[in-house]
């Protein structure tokens, strides 16, 4: 499955720098808004040191790892939801993606001028939520009408619905994301179909000043405050930081730069688990001399349904699952040795994929 993350933001809070940090593609990152009018793409490969280790071992004629595709949104302004700006286009995109990353400014710069006025991530980020929420508003209230209708006939499911949508709307008037209420799968049926932008899962991104970008800042902490209540994480990150880093292809002078700033890990590597965290994923493997490769599912998912992100066929003619676990398989040195040592495990349908399983697919179609 590809994972597509679509970035967002006011002008001139630093997403433009940010995705050409993280993609390499060249947006323009002019000071003034929408100078990203089409959406530009990234495919981004997701860093696992885990495919380092089978490469070694197994010596294939190629690694692929998984990819997550960035998406630069074009700009948002006061008014989107009516049209204002590049309202509606902006709308139209970030409804196909995964999840969003909300990149929100929290550094003063005086060359750098705020929308606004002053800087102020809060009010930021309500100005995205209050067009979204008014997008999402319209949708459930056609919604709420249409079931009406169905309900009149004697309709228990349209019942039942209309009262999940009408807490909906009471939620998105208040001001409040879809995505701070705690539905079960059942509820939420009853307006999956609307791709409620709200409901989506969010990522906030604090695009911070250099000297802030280990511990915070007042901004930052004023962020986190405000969102107490979503499902919904924060990545401090600096995009001129990451945007030194880009420059930057030797491996090792990645690291010695990152120390220099007290940093474990890039700002892309962090954003990508925050991702994966987010939306419930894991990583499986298979192995071969043709080929290593990661592939991403989500968390919980049967054998079966793991093997059709490689090709439909194998969910449909699914047999067994030959399966090793990676710490055998680095221990052992290779397949033949972890198969003589009782460490490959032949599994059905029901068995439950994990993070770090190499696999390998038995299908007869």
């Amino acid at each position: 499955m590809a994972l597509k993350c679509g970035i967002v933001g006011l002008p001139n809070v630093g997403k433009s720098t940010l995705f050409n940090a993280l993609s390499n593609n060249k947006a323009e990152a002019a000071n003034f808004p929408f100078c990203t009018i089409e959406p530009n793409v990234g495919i981004v490969t997701v860093p696992d040191e885990r495919l380092q280790i089978l490469e070694k071992l197994v010596n294939p004629q190629r690694v692929m790892p998984t990819t997550i595709e960035f998406v630069d949104i074009a700009g948002l302004v006061k008014g989107a939801s009516k049209g204002e700006g590049l309202g509606n286009k902006f709308l139209g995109n970030i409804r196909e993606v995964d999840a969003i990353i909300h990149v929100v400014r929290c550094f003063e710069d005086e060359n750098v001028v705020h929308v606004a006025g002053s800087v102020d991530p809060v009010f930021d980020k309500e100005v995205i939520d209050t067009e979204l929420q008014y997008k999402d508003l319209e949708a459930v209230d056609k919604k709420i009408q249409k079931l009406q209708k169905i309900a009149k006939t004697g309709d228990a499911e349209a019942r039942a619905h209309i009262q999940v949508l009408t807490l909906v709307k009471e939620v998105l008037e208040g001001g409040k994301n879809v995505r701070s209420l705690q539905h079960t799968e059942d509820e939420a049926k009853a307006y999956e179909d609307l791709l409620l932008l709200t409901a989506k899962p969010v990522i906030y991104v604090a695009n911070v000043d250099e000297a802030s970008v280990t511990s915070g800042n007042p901004f930052v902490e004023a962020l986190k405050k405000d969102i107490a209540d979503e499902n919904a994480a924060v990545v401090i990150i600096s995009a001129s930081i990451e945007a030194d880093i880009a420059e930057i292809e030797d491996i090792e002078e990645r690291h010695m730069f990152l120390e220099e700033y007290g940093l474990a890990d890039s700002g892309l590597d962090r954003l990508i688990k925050a991702s994966y965290d987010l939306l419930n994923l894991i990583t499986y493997f298979t192995a071969g001399v043709q080929e290593v490769r990661a592939w991403t599912i989500e968390k919980g998912w049967k054998a079966p349904k793991a093997a059709s992100v490689i090709h439909t066929d194998f969910e449909k003619g699914f047999i067994k699952a030959e399966v090793i676990k990676l710490e055998h398989f680095k221990e052992l040195g290779s397949e033949q040795a972890c198969k003589e040592a009782g460490k490959l495990s032949i599994e059905g349908k029901d068995y439950v994929v994990n993070d770090g399983d190499i696999m390998h697919f038995r299908f007869n179609v």
